[in-house]
């Protein structure tokens, strides 16, 4: 009896102890995956990084995207490179980012062009508002009036209204391609102001500023950012900017307002995206380190130069901002008339 008294508490001791050890290899597992997930998301990114630009080089998202990405590629380590695809108003591009693999390795930066997209194309191989996850917007500049003084004979935005409408349908204007920010911009114009104008579609900001600088266009409604650098040589003549208050970099250029055309703002924004399902931990990487960027004095002082402050919005907020644009432009198509073949 004093035996079997004596083994028992040691078979219950064995018990004890295997219990123990199930439970510490369990927190061991649980630990050991946790640390894995950590050391995914701090060795992201092992390689370069694609930047999905859906317009030619030298247009307005060039202008940001560009000095963008080499701070993006100081900070991460990794080249983020530009690749350029162009076409149909930015949804070339737009289609070739919603599909490309997942894997946090490729961004997409597009802007208001993709907010105009829905309510113009009858069918689009991606939707911005579901086949993208909002990163951040990058960049708010506000758009600009600028003519060709060798095509028009004006000084003002009132003087040109005055030609406009003494010359129905003879004045035309450039645009990044039908369905861009550009085009509705002038067609809202149109419609404020009560002239008629001829759109002049090219493959994007750049080709459009090209054609305008050579009089093969009389004006533009564009980006301050792409048409900046034209602006202060001299190669173009700023009427008016489309915004509440005066740019910094064009501090004697009258807003819309004060030139006699009310409640006309627009601005022609950039952000990144990320196709859907990237993983959770690149795109709050991504995030932060374009927020960092952001705030560089090189970034600010370029930004600046270009006519825009540093926008705040990242993530959801960001999200909510596209749905309010979307829905916003989906107005101007729907009174402006505007269709695409």
């Amino acid at each position: 009896d004093e035996t079997r008294e004596t083994r028992r508490p040691h078979a219950a001791a064995r018990g004890d102890n295997m219990k123990y050890r199930t439970l510490a290899a369990a927190l061991l597992a649980t630990l050991a995956a946790g640390f894995a997930g950590s050391a995914g998301a701090a060795s992201w990114p092992e390689r370069p990084i694609t930047l999905i630009v859906p317009f030619p080089a030298g247009g307005g998202t060039d202008t940001f995207a560009r000095p963008l990405a080499q701070q993006l590629t100081m900070q991460l380590g990794q080249s983020v490179v530009i690749d350029n695809k162009g076409g149909a108003g930015g949804t070339v591009g737009a289609g070739v980012a919603a599909k490309a693999r997942p894997d946090g390795y490729t961004f997409f930066m597009g802007g208001a062009h993709h907010a105009l997209a829905p309510s113009l194309y009858k069918s689009l191989n991606y939707n911005i508002q579901k086949d993208f996850v909002p990163v951040a917007l990058v960049a708010q500049p506000p758009q600009v009036v600028v003519i060709n003084v060798t095509k028009l004979p004006v000084k003002t935005l009132q003087e040109f209204i005055a030609y406009a409408k003494q010359h129905p349908g003879d004045v035309n204007f450039g645009t990044a391609g039908k369905g861009s920010t550009h085009h509705l911009a002038g067609e809202l114009f149109a419609m404020q102001t009560g002239i008629k104008l001829v759109d002049v579609p090219y493959q994007g900001a750049g080709p459009m500023l090209t054609a305008l600088i050579g009089g093969q266009v009389d004006l533009a409604f564009d980006g301050l950012g792409s048409s900046s650098g034209h602006i202060r040589s001299g190669a173009i003549k700023p009427l008016a900017v489309a915004a509440d208050q005066r740019s910094p970099s064009l501090p004697d250029v009258p807003t819309a307002a004060e030139a006699g055309v009310p409640n006309y703002v627009v601005s022609t924004w950039y952000a990144i995206w990320a196709p859907a399902g990237t993983p959770q931990e690149a795109v709050d990487r991504m995030t932060a380190e374009i927020t960092k960027a952001l705030n560089t004095p090189k970034i600010k002082e370029t930004w600046e130069s270009n006519g825009t402050s540093v926008p705040t919005l990242t993530g959801p907020a960001f999200g909510k901002f596209v749905d309010s644009e979307v829905a916003r432009w989906a107005k101007v198509v729907s009174d402006s008339g505007v269709k695409l073949d």
